[in-house]
């Protein structure tokens, strides 16, 4: 295991600075064009000692500035972190389903220590005693409606760097999930080893952040319920724009990242015109969307929601007063019914998401306008060849032959042209066995080729990559699942060893692919001497960097089969 996961024992002939800010002036917001003077502030130096002493907690350590009061904060292995920090107020009572309002400021120095609670979600069955729950082994604490809060990460404070920043935002749909859900999205070994700044958030999810009231009553405050969630994510976007400085970070140079329903959240902030300005770059992994719910049915729904609980429209101030748990309980039973019967577009099929409200969120397909602020910010789109790990609690399913791969198929995905679909990835991918094409039928490329094709109108390049690791695990039957690539990209696969079994196999892999998203974060262009040249992609060549232990560029390598399954549909 590489040193910069465990102590700092080899800098043990080096001072580790660690800046406080113990008497700041009045900060007040830089979008605001009022200037904040801060005084000078003390350092408090700690001597790194043959002891190894990793983690550094005190009065004058790791405390910084935001624009709502001073937060403190502690130092591991090098790297300052502040956990659960508030971007928004408590979204609970008349805050729910309204758009996202500041936090009361505070006079004393708040700590920042501990994670901030997951937005309301059902977390029951997360710790059963499976092999997920071996292998995701998720972080859950509290739940709550106070849940708008970010972590950050950062190698210093008050050092007058500029340093590119990430954003994390979480995957689980727009139902589930947190902002530090699985330990692959730790931004400890990212920030210290590229010397940026991570930031990673929580915002509402499900039907208390997309539940929208628009049409269902007169009443103008509920005008935006339906986007309440997404909206959570630019006040975290504007007070990363506000207060990074403080922290080291360049809110000129801020890249956005997501997987799975988080890859599909950035494509839709990128896509919005009231984050011009707050977004530079955009990374969209296993997820991506070219269109948001539309109003006709996200209306529909919230309609019915109101003459489920038995309300009129002018009594809906009763929604917000039940408890978030009886509220979740009655809306979801009603998005059931209501999907069974309504018509309507939605973001990988569920009941609540971002609404195109032609306000906040284009109506239509992102990306078809060429002057759109969007234009502008390059994106690097990744998936992964077997999303959905099919045989890895069945290895029955490993013995599978090329006649039954033929009947499951032709039940799993209905396409009469099954014969020709599974033939032609046997042509193209002769080393894989029945189970693995049925893992790349499952896995189809079509989205994430959709969204670069959209975005290809634009004047800003798209990288497109394709990750196919398979780790030693589970007699080898895990494959490149999804969520699998995360802990590579953020340099975590020494901590995520129930997803990569760790070592010097994931991390030499690994140290190529955070490397190219370091020079992306930097550049907008990943190319860097870790990996072959990367050429962007285009609708007529299809570039795609296949990630691998041994990475290579391909040319759509899998155009032919795609094709099929679109004359299949």
């Amino acid at each position: 295991m590489n040193t910069y996961y465990l102590s700092l024992t080899q800098q043990s002939r080096h001072l580790v600075t660690v800046l406080s800010a113990l008497a700041c002036a009045c900060l007040i917001a830089g979008c605001s064009g009022i200037a904040a003077r801060a005084e000078k502030q003390p350092v408090f130096e700690v001597q790194s000692t043959t002891d190894g002493q990793r983690l550094y907690i005190g009065d004058s350590i790791a405390v910084a500035q935001t624009e709502y009061g001073r937060v403190r904060g502690f130092v591991l292995d090098g790297i300052y972190n502040f956990r659960g920090i508030p971007y928004g107020a408590p979204t609970g009572g008349k805050n729910r389903f309204m758009p996202p309002q500041p936090p009361t400021p505070w006079q004393d120095i708040r700590p920042a220590v501990f994670w901030g609670d997951a937005a309301p979600q059902q977390v029951a069955g997360k710790y059963t005693n499976t092999y997920s729950t071996f292998v995701d082994h998720w972080n859950y604490y509290g739940v709550s409606e106070d849940c708008l809060r970010l972590n950050v990460w950062t190698p210093g404070l008050g050092d007058g760097k500029h340093r590119p920043v990430l954003v994390w935002i979480h995957g689980g749909g727009f139902t589930s999930g947190n902002g530090i859900e699985q330990d692959g999205y730790n931004g400890q070994n990212l920030s210290r080893s590229g010397d940026i700044v991570f930031v990673s958030i929580n915002h509402r999810l499900g039907p208390l952040g997309f539940s929208d009231f628009s049409a269902a009553t007169q009443d103008s405050r509920f005008s935006e319920s339906g986007n309440a969630g997404t909206l959570d994510m630019v006040a975290a976007l504007k007070w990363v724009h506000n207060n990074i400085a403080h922290f080291g970070g360049d809110p000129g140079n801020v890249t956005i990242m997501g997987q799975s329903g988080g890859g599909a959240k950035v494509c839709i902030l990128a896509a919005m015109p009231e984050t011009e300005g707050l977004i530079h770059k955009v990374v969209a992994l296993s997820g991506n969307a070219t269109c948001a719910n539309s109003r006709d049915y996200s209306t529909g729904l919230g309609e019915a929601i109101l003459k489920e609980a038995g309300l009129k429209p002018n009594e809906i101030e009763k929604l917000q007063q039940m408890p978030w748990q009886e509220y979740l309980a009655l809306a979801n039973r009603v998005a059931k019914r209501y999907q069974q019967t309504a018509e309507g577009t939605n973001i990988r099929g569920g009941a609540f998401g971002p609404v195109g409200d032609g306000l906040h969120i284009p109506m239509g397909t992102f990306f078809s306008d060429p002057e759109a602020p969007v234009a502008k910010v390059p994106m690097l789109l990744c998936s992964t060849n077997c999303e959905w790990s099919l045989s890895r609690d069945n290895a029955k399913l490993e013995q599978m032959t090329w006649d039954e791969l033929l009947t499951r198929a032709k039940c799993d995905f209905g396409y009469p042209n099954t014969k020709d679909i599974v033939a032609e990835y046997h042509k193209l991918f002769p080393d894989k066995k029945p189970i693995e094409v049925l893992g790349l039928m499952a896995s189809s490329r079509e989205a994430v080729i959709a969204t670069a094709n959209a975005k290809c109108q634009q004047q800003a390049p798209v990288y497109l990559a394709w990750f196919g690791w398979n780790p030693p695990l589970f007699d080898g039957r895990m494959r490149a699942f999804h969520c699998l690539d995360i802990c590579f990209w953020l340099k975590n696969t020494d901590r995520m060893v129930t997803h990569t079994g760790g070592g010097k196999r994931p991390r030499d892999l690994s140290d190529k692919m955070s490397a190219a998203l370091l020079s992306f974060m930097r550049t907008g262009n990943p190319n860097c001497e870790a990996l072959p040249e990367w050429p962007a992609y285009t609708p007529e060549t299809g570039a795609t960097m296949l990630l691998d232990d041994e990475c290579r560029v391909a040319n759509d390598p899998d155009r032919s089969v795609r094709l099929l399954m679109e004359k299949g549909k």
